[in-house]
């Protein structure tokens, strides 16, 4: 799995707090020091934080019917290999994606890598899923295999880690590393926004894995991606309950709407097409003491007056992600609990979510 890559400047309007990274001490093992890294400039000081995504992991999806065989389940078109920019050589692409069932709600949330083809090998893909369902992903595969040639299994191998600048400025004037064919490791821009960085997969265990890269803690990067508004996972997507266009799957680039058919397309395309999405996840911050055990997953969020306003679904500390009437985020929002009666919370928009939305 040979791939070439390029760390491009951070995205405008990704600022914040939640990019100053608590970074820890790291061996200074980088991919550079090894022949896979070139061009990286050391006079301009970035930093990379790393993060090693254990809730994370790989299935693999190799053979002569696995494009077709994906198109048929997924909610987007596949990420093909081909050339990154600047060079000549073939890459692998990162895309994103949804599994659905037949009624139409999301199964599986997967990041797509589809990796090159060299001489005598087999169209080959990797589906990043949250690490828990990875026995339901690969039976939900082998359940519509039917006559396809396609071999379906695990790939343990390799980890999946996120990598984002340490502060934007740091970033914008970096020159880009790049990895030649010799590095095993596959490095991508995150398919679903910029604010997210890029997507490593690597046999190393080591945290340096990019110029100026140390290890990040793991939940500064869960509160940068509820801040951001990015589901990820069962706890944020459950399964057979959310539905994509209201999870943001077409802005975070996981849907296409004129791709061949695929499991639970009808009710997404009919939403679709008649324009109306009353509930969105949005990002929420809370203010006040919230319960030491967090808010439950469900709870119902209150405007003012007591009216609904939808249902808190997931988050960590005083940030997540509620499901909510686009027409009540503005307005003063609150959750009833049991421990400390009422807790107030504010919903935001993201500033990468398209401008009609805002």
């Amino acid at each position: 799995m040979a791939a070439a890559a390029l760390l491009r400047g951070a995205a405008p309007g990704c600022g914040g707090p939640a990019w100053s990274w608590r970074l820890r001490a790291a061996p200074r093992r980088h991919l550079a020091h090894s022949g896979c890294c070139q061009g990286a400039d050391s006079a301009s000081g970035a930093t990379w934080a790393c993060f090693l995504l254990g809730e994370r992991a790989l299935v693999r999806v190799r053979g002569p019917d696995s494009a077709p065989f994906l198109l048929g389940l997924l909610t987007n078109e596949l990420p093909l290999p081909g050339p990154a920019a600047g060079e000549a050589s073939t890459s692998a692409r990162a895309g994103y994606a949804h599994f659905l069932n037949v009624q139409g709600r999301t199964l599986y949330d997967v990041i797509l890598y589809g990796l090159p083809e060299r001489s005598g090998e087999q169209p080959t893909f990797l589906l990043e899923c949250d690490s828990s369902v990875v026995d339901a992903l690969q039976r939900h595969l082998l359940l519509h295999k039917i006559r396809r040639k396609v071999t379906v299994e695990p790939c343990p191998e390799l980890r999946v880690w996120a990598v984002l600048p340490r502060a934007p400025g740091e970033a914008g004037g970096a020159v880009p590393p790049r990895k030649t064919a010799e590095c095993a490791d596959i490095l991508t821009r995150d398919p679903r926004t910029a604010c997210m960085g890029w997507r490593l997969l690597s046999q190393d265990e080591g945290s340096a894995l990019v110029p100026g890269g140390r290890l990040g803690d793991l939940q500064d990067y869960h509160r940068h991606r509820y801040q951001q508004g990015v589901p990820e996972g069962v706890h944020d997507l459950p399964p057979g309950v959310a539905l994509p266009l209201e999870s943001n799957l077409a802005f975070m680039n996981g849907i296409s709407f004129t791709k061949g058919c695929y499991i639970g397309q009808e009710l997404t395309a009919r939403t679709h097409h008649m324009g109306v999405i009353r509930k969105r996840l949005f990002p929420v911050q809370f203010s006040g003491a919230v319960p030491g055990g967090g808010i439950a997953p469900g709870a119902s969020v209150l405007t003012e007056s007591g009216q609904a306003a939808g249902k808190y679904r997931a988050g960590l500390g005083d940030v997540g992600l509620a499901l909510l009437r686009s027409e009540k985020i503005k307005g003063p929002l609150h959750i009833r609990t049991s421990e400390s009666g009422l807790v107030a919370l504010t919903a935001s928009v993201p500033d990468w979510w398209p401008t009609a939305t805002k």
